[in-house]
């Protein structure tokens, strides 16, 4: 029996795509979270994220990867998380997404075909247009998914984030030696 791979039934293309990125960016609400708003009654806000994709994050980030959080809402939790998570480039309240990754990959040396969006609405569609990469989950607006490259098939907040870690680690060929680590 064959092992299961992160790159099984994805097309060349995509594969192609995914080997080239250096630089990975991500939305939160709806790709790292489900995308709901919850308030208590005194106006906290808090945020659900799902485990596992908070580890696929921190492969990414062990395997030399530059990953980055681009958002247009600035909330305590998604700093706090990435902070847990070791992600360093966290750019919170950002009014033209599309710039800070340009910005950004600038900074880092990165040509645009480096760099990895994913999104789910239309406040990424800017940066998914743009980059090398453009990304979508599954529950992605429709308009958004048209313009993707590839769509994950696990939802935002619920393990979409994963699956494009593994697939950004399989395509470069990090894949094996990172599982090999959990096993021993």
């Amino acid at each position: 029996m064959t092992p299961w791979s992160p790159l099984d039934g994805i097309p060349e293309d995509v594969v192609a795509r995914a080997a080239r990125v250096r630089l990975a960016c991500f939305d939160v609400d709806g790709v790292m979270t489900d995308g709901g708003l919850y308030y208590s009654d005194l106006g906290h806000e808090s945020k659900r994220f799902h485990v596992m994709d908070g580890l696929g994050l921190k492969m990414l980030v062990e395997s030399g990867m530059h990953v980055a959080v681009i958002t247009a809402r600035d909330t305590a939790a998604v700093g706090k998380r990435m902070r847990d998570l070791g992600i360093r480039h966290v750019f919170a309240g950002v009014a033209d997404k599309r710039a800070c990754m340009l910005d950004l990959a600038a900074e880092l040396g990165l040509g645009i075909e480096d760099v990895a969006h994913v999104g789910d609405d239309f406040p990424d569609l800017g940066l998914m247009g743009t980059g090398g990469f453009a990304i979508a989950v599954a529950n992605a607006h429709p308009v958004v998914a048209h313009v993707a490259h590839w769509r994950t098939t696990r939802a935002g907040g619920d393990g979409a984030v994963r699956e494009i870690c593994e697939l950004l680690l399989a395509a470069r060929g990090q894949f094996g030696a990172m599982l090999q680590r959990f096993r021993g």
